[in-house]
């Protein structure tokens, strides 16, 4: 399941709560795309944003529109007891697995975050993503903590951090966690500028933002670093520039909700207050994109 393309989809929300039919319409067009995972609830989706029920409903939601498709459902919180509570309500739904970051508040120790994914991995009967994302949550790993972890039960699979993108470092960085996670623990890479450089240096997944709004052209570059083809993949890659550039200067979430709003896709707004999608020259940046960057 930790394999191939792992769709992320927003979460379309405004203050009057989520908007549960364009969340569907956004999980059905992955479906169709036949994505090799959904996954919802990650940063994408808006989770710290969102009350344990709403993250219930969601996932409930997903599960039921997929089609058959493996759902992979965020379950980072605060508090264990909380990420113990939705690995259960995800279980309980029929999610395939879930996707585990530390958040924090107070700044988190190595032991803490490795007791955390403890606790949470012995109610577990489905596979769990570790996911290391510093952007959000502050917390680094080192490689040690990775491999201590990797040798949980349920741990099946470690979303890493963008890589360089130089070819080599990247393989090197991909070889170096890889001598410490056990054989059958995947590598996933996130970061979607760098999505062709880590597949084709070794990651076996790409978690990906794009994907979760346009899955054929993120199939197109996943399939071809996965036949081994490092420049197509690299070169489909390319042709997303205009989006790639946006990202780095506004964050991937922002440029994907503007993406979805000027594609028609979800209604203005869908991010939950205080956040906001793109304005002004940004947005109108995005609006290029879609009649020179891609065919719907």
């Amino acid at each position: 399941m930790f394999t191939g393309l792992s769709a992320f989809p927003l979460t379309p929300i405004n203050e009057q709560g989520i908007r549960e039919d364009a969340f569907v319409g956004l999980v059905q067009r992955l479906a169709k795309a036949r994505v090799d995972s959904i996954g919802v609830l990650g940063s994408t989706g808006s989770y710290m944003y969102l009350s344990l029920e709403e993250r219930a409903r969601i996932t409930r939601l997903a599960v039921e529109h997929a089609e058959g498709v493996p759902v992979v459902v965020g379950v980072g919180a605060l508090a264990t007891r909380d990420a113990i509570r939705l690995a259960e309500d995800a279980q309980s739904a029929g999610a395939s697995g879930v996707l585990l970051a530390p958040v924090s508040y107070q700044a988190l120790t190595e032991e803490e975050v490795f007791e955390h994914y403890k606790a949470v991995c012995e109610h577990l009967d489905v596979p769990l993503c570790v996911y290391d994302n510093p952007g959000t949550t502050h917390f680094s790993f080192s490689d040690a903590l990775h491999g201590r972890i990797a040798e949980l039960p349920r741990v099946a699979s470690i979303k890493v951090p963008p890589v360089s993108a130089e070819p080599n470092a990247a393989e090197e960085r991909i070889a170096r966690l890889r001598a410490l996670i056990p054989e059958g623990v995947t590598l996933g890479i996130s970061g979607d500028p760098v999505a062709a450089v880590g597949l084709t240096a070794g990651c076996d997944a790409w978690y990906s933002v794009l994907g979760g709004l346009l899955p054929e052209q993120a199939l197109a570059i996943t399939r071809a670093a996965q036949r081994g083809d490092a420049r197509e993949a690299q070169q489909l890659s390319e042709a997303f520039e205009p989006l790639w550039a946006l990202y780095r200067e506004h964050g991937s979430l922002r440029v994907i909700a503007t993406l979805a709003e000027a594609m028609g896709l979800v209604r203005t707004p869908c991010l939950p207050l205080p956040l906001k999608a793109l304005e002004g020259q940004a947005r109108e940046r995005v609006e290029r994109f879609i009649v020179t960057g891609f065919t719907r």
